[in-house]
């Protein structure tokens, strides 16, 4: 005999346990179904929380699965510091490439496709993803120049955006995960060439 479970019974999560519950089964949805078919209250079920918790916090999915994807970011966003640019380079594509190849991954391209309809949608995704992405790479390339292996010229935003536009270009073009094959091709090929003295 199935019996459903309801949400109500049990002690009321809050705060930060209710908000890890939320992503988590945001999260599980999207692997399960992919984002075209991600339903808010489907994310309730599987987070064991009431659609009220979710639609008083989100208005749609796209943010609920924005919110979700960030959470994942804190390990990924931090740069290396090998002591070598090309490593540290190298580092963050993988540290990307990772976040990409789980399950976050499929949130991302529901995002980017969400994108295409709703340039408010873009807009955060440009100042939550984007922007943190390149400035991490900046950040990299600023310690190679402190370091004589990375010309001064080279310390732009348009520059430090290679490496993760060429990243999410791969991504968005292939639905196989990303080769490290294809992060190598990246800084040998592109990045260091690009930035060395």
């Amino acid at each position: 005999m199935n019996v459903a479970i309801d949400h109500r019974k049990g002690p009321r999560r809050r705060g930060d346990a209710l908000y890890a519950a939320i992503f988590e089964a945001t999260l599980d949805e999207l692997t399960a179904v992919g984002y075209a078919e991600l339903k808010m209250e489907h994310v309730a079920t599987r987070a064991r929380a009431s659609k009220g918790s979710l639609y008083r916090r989100w208005s749609n999915r796209a943010e609920l699965v924005a919110d979700a994807v960030h959470h994942t970011l804190p390990g990924c966003c931090e740069a290396p510091d090998t002591g070598s640019t090309r490593e540290d380079i190298l580092g963050c594509l993988r540290g990307f490439a990772n976040l990409l190849n789980g399950p976050s991954g499929e949130a991302v391209r529901g995002l980017m496709a969400e994108t295409i309809r709703d340039p408010d949608l873009m807009e955060v995704v440009r100042t939550r993803f984007i922007e943190p992405g390149v400035n991490v790479f900046l950040n990299v390339l600023q310690r190679g120049a402190v370091r004589g292996e990375v010309r001064a010229t080279a310390l732009t935003n348009r520059i430090a955006s290679v490496g993760p536009d060429l990243l999410r270009q791969y991504f968005l073009a292939h639905r196989s995960p990303i080769p490290d094959q294809v992060l190598l091709e990246i800084v040998d090929e592109v990045i260091v060439p690009l930035v060395r003295l």
